[in-house]
């Protein structure tokens, strides 16, 4: 087992930054280009992190923590973001999404000062019993999903325009 709660932590509190400095000042067709049909764009990546940690990753950690094993979590919508879009640039989304992952993170660290057993549960609607450290594994993994997933984006936007280095370049397969 390879979960240690500082170094996911180091993690978390990098993410807002790194999607910082990759997005903030570019061109509007490199936050607004998909995959194709039915995938989403930049904007809307940021958007579903900003939507996680509204409803996703601390209350389901107070749920391990208060209900625990016999309670079962409320379903994450996955695509509730894409229901309600408010009109926002990249700058107040990053913004946004920077501000709700500081008091994610504050509220996370208040919470370790008394746990004790990163073994305790709640059930998953899908997967039954999850443990604290396979959810707080899991945000840290969800959030190097993401940035993969936005950087794939943007490289599959010039795939027809790297001509025969395509071959050699693995994101664009």
């Amino acid at each position: 087992m390879n979960f240690k709660i500082n170094e996911a932590i180091e993690l978390l509190e990098r993410t807002p930054e790194t999607l910082s400095h990759l997005l903030v000042g570019l061109s509007p067709g490199w936050l607004t280009c998909n995959e194709g049909d039915n995938t989403w764009n930049v904007l809307e990546v940021v958007t579903h992190l900003i939507e996680g940690e509204k409803v996703n990753w601390i209350p389901r950690i107070n749920i391990i923590l208060t209900k625990g094993a016999s309670y079962t979590f409320p379903p994450f919508d996955r695509f509730s973001h894409l229901k309600n879009k408010e009109e926002k640039n990249i700058e107040q989304l990053l913004l946004e999404f920077k501000q709700c992952r500081e008091e994610s993170l504050l509220t996370l660290k208040n919470k370790l000062k008394t746990i004790t057993d990163f073994e305790q549960t709640a059930l998953h609607p899908e997967f039954g019993p999850v443990r604290l450290r396979e959810l707080l594994s899991t945000w840290a993994v969800h959030d190097l999903t993401h940035i993969t997933q936005i950087t794939r984006i943007m490289a599959k936007r010039y795939k027809e325009d790297v001509g025969p280095w395509k071959n050699y370049l693995g994101i664009l397969k």
